[in-house]
């Protein structure tokens, strides 16, 4: 990709810093892209400015584009190796071109930014694609560090939203293998699935389903499906694929506002709704395969594979090498060794246990927590003990775990061992037997009393423990 760095310091010509104690933007700018003299001097002001090391995010932004991206290069051009030279010289440093070691030494500083780093951000990226600066209008508005937000590598819907897409019944859906990997949703009591395959290639789609608009977001660097109701704060808000990423999760945004959005929260986290307490109602979700999920509703709908689009929807096709192994795309500010990077976990963003499997204390409650898959395999009812609510999570044989909300009840087997016909009840510990469906936990001896689903989600290990340092793992 191509940036224009004449227009990209022409861009931010009209908002020079009003703080004189600060260098001015455009400096760093002019430094990485004009030549001889010019390039020169305006590395002599940024440090006769007084230099801090919270500027060196600014810095490490234009060395991330300059090396993923092709420039004109003007005669003299200082580039990377100027750069470089600079960069080190003012921080004591020496990472060379590591633009991962930069990042991960910006990110263990202080967050001191620039006072315009925001309006320099939606500058850069704008050179990519001029809609970038319409989510960083000044001033800009932030409840996460903009250090942390990098560009994806594709324009804004660079990655096409699937838009109420065509589905089709199940007999009809003769391109789905029964171990093709789908994502099952119920809501107000119809059921649709939503094909790994499919939704690899989207990330997003918006849809309707039981008289609900739903945007459903699929983050596949870390391996997240979270659907969402498109109403929130007595609007219906149309939802797109920002191009940009927070801790390797994608960002969306809105199209009324320009806000980015936590795909991973459901919270704006950048832009005007930033404060607003707005928060996207989160849906269950359960990743099976497609016959089991078939199984259990044969009246579901799926996905056609007439989506609009031309892509290879075979299974598996999309990110085969990203996921064959451990490695990440992009960087995060935190890792847990403890699991791999790409582990999965199944997810809730609040409970409590302490990773001995013992009852949680006070301080536990209300924390996220995160369960190995494996963990869920070999104990298919696992009893989470936390504050309010206590929750259980049943995993059936084809791997797909539900979380409910258990109360007072407490679950320790399924009925006759775990057997395939009775994988549709589970016992609790006084020999009552529940009706496991998509809503609740149905109590066979009276209908009316029911113990909600709880929404949960599977996640690569490395993306949720990024955002959420303080989540108990139970492995």
């Amino acid at each position: 990709m191509r940036l224009a760095a004449p227009l990209l310091i022409a861009s931010l010509g009209m908002h020079a810093s009003l703080v004189h104690a600060e260098p001015e933007i455009d400096d760093f700018l002019i430094a990485a892209f004009q030549g001889g003299s010019e390039a020169d001097a305006a590395l002599e002001r940024i440090e006769a400015a007084g230099w801090q090391d919270g500027y060196a995010a600014i810095v490490v932004d234009l060395l991330d584009l300059l090396q993923r991206t092709s420039f004109a290069q003007p005669r003299g051009w200082l580039g990377l190796r100027g750069l470089v030279v600079f960069l080190e010289a003012q921080t004591g440093q020496a990472f060379g071109g590591d633009i991962g070691r930069w990042r991960r030494w910006v990110w263990s500083l202080p967050y001191e930014p620039h006072s315009q780093y925001g309006e320099f951000k939606g500058a850069l990226y704008a050179a990519l694609d001029p809609r970038f600066a319409d989510f960083f209008v000044p001033p800009v508005r932030s409840s996460i560090r903009l250090d942390e937000i990098q560009w994806g590598g594709v324009a804004v819907n660079g990655i096409p939203p699937l838009d109420h897409p065509d589905n089709l019944n199940a007999a009809s859906a003769e391109y789905l293998d029964d171990d093709n990997i789908v994502f099952g949703l119920f809501v107000a009591g119809a059921a649709r699935a939503y094909p790994k395959r499919i939704l690899a290639w989207h990330e997003l789609a918006r849809d309707e389903l039981g008289g609900r608009e739903l945007t459903i977001v699929y983050c596949t660097l870390c391996g997240t499906v979270i659907p969402y109701e498109s109403n929130v704060g007595g609007k219906l808000r149309r939802f797109g694929t920002s191009g940009l990423l927070y801790q390797s999760n994608k960002l969306m945004f809105d199209d009324e506002t320009k806000s980015l959005w936590s795909s991973l929260t459901g919270t704006p986290v950048v832009g005007p709704l930033v404060g607003s307490g707005l928060e996207l109602n989160w849906l269950p979700v359960v990743t099976t395969t497609w016959g089991e999920w078939r199984s259990r509703h044969p009246e579901t709908t799926v996905l056609s594979l007439d989506t609009g689009f031309r892509r290879d929807y075979r299974e598996g096709a999309a990110y085969r090498q990203y996921f064959a192994t451990d490695e990440l795309m992009f960087d995060v500010s935190l890792r847990d060794q403890r699991l791999a990077n790409k582990a999965e976990v199944f997810t809730l963003r609040s409970g409590g246990e302490n990773g001995s499997g013992d009852a949680a204390d006070a301080a536990d409650a209300g924390r996220p927590i995160a369960i190995s898959v494996e963990r869920l395999a070999a104990q298919r009812v696992y009893q989470v003990e936390t504050g309010e609510p206590a929750i259980v999570v049943i995993t059936d044989s084809s791997g797909a775990s539900r979380a409910y909300a258990s109360g007072e009840y407490r679950f320790a087997e399924t009925l006759n061992d775990g057997a395939p016909r009775d994988e549709g009840v589970v016992r609790d510990s006084d020999g009552g037997i529940w009706e496991i469906t998509e809503d609740a936990l149905v109590a066979s001896r009276d209908s009316r009393l029911q113990l909600p689903r709880v929404p949960a989600h599977r996640s690569f290990w490395f993306g949720w423990v990024a955002q959420h340092p303080d989540t108990i793992l139970i492995r």
